[in-house]
């Protein structure tokens, strides 16, 4: 009995909450989009579920509770378990090689600047008069 109690009162919560968040969803939805777009219509609690439903299929997967990022971190870390030192080392080089061109040829651009300004500009006041 306590278990059938547990369970009904779970699925309330759980229905509440879809419903809050329907709610929630539909006064945002009707506050925001009409106001926005013109063409765009208030909707109904419905319609703001199945917007829910909607998001949900296209956007959150339907694998369950973990959703698909749990499973790639898993694939990764394995992958790069197999790797050796040297591939390691490669492709880390790969990864922040590029970064690190970019960021060198910024700096050096930016010094190039700097150069050019001050080369115009006297260094002191004897130089002026």
């Amino acid at each position: 009995m306590l278990m059938r109690f547990r369970v009904l009162k779970i699925m309330v919560v759980v229905i509440a909450g879809i419903s809050a968040l329907s709610w929630v969803v539909m006064m945002l939805w009707n506050w925001l989009m009409p106001a926005l777009f013109a063409g765009a219509r208030s909707i109904d609690f419905l319609q703001a579920l199945g917007l829910l439903v909607l998001s949900k299929i296209l956007f959150g997967g339907m694998r369950g509770h973990g959703g698909w990022h749990k499973h790639g971190e898993h694939h990764w870390h394995r992958r790069w378990e197999k790797l050796t030192p040297e591939e390691r080392e490669k492709f880390q080089h790969g990864m922040f090689g590029r970064r690190r061109h970019r960021d060198e040829a910024y700096a050096q651009a930016c010094r190039h600047h700097e150069d050019h300004d001050n080369s115009h500009k006297p260094e002191n006041k004897q130089e002026q008069a």
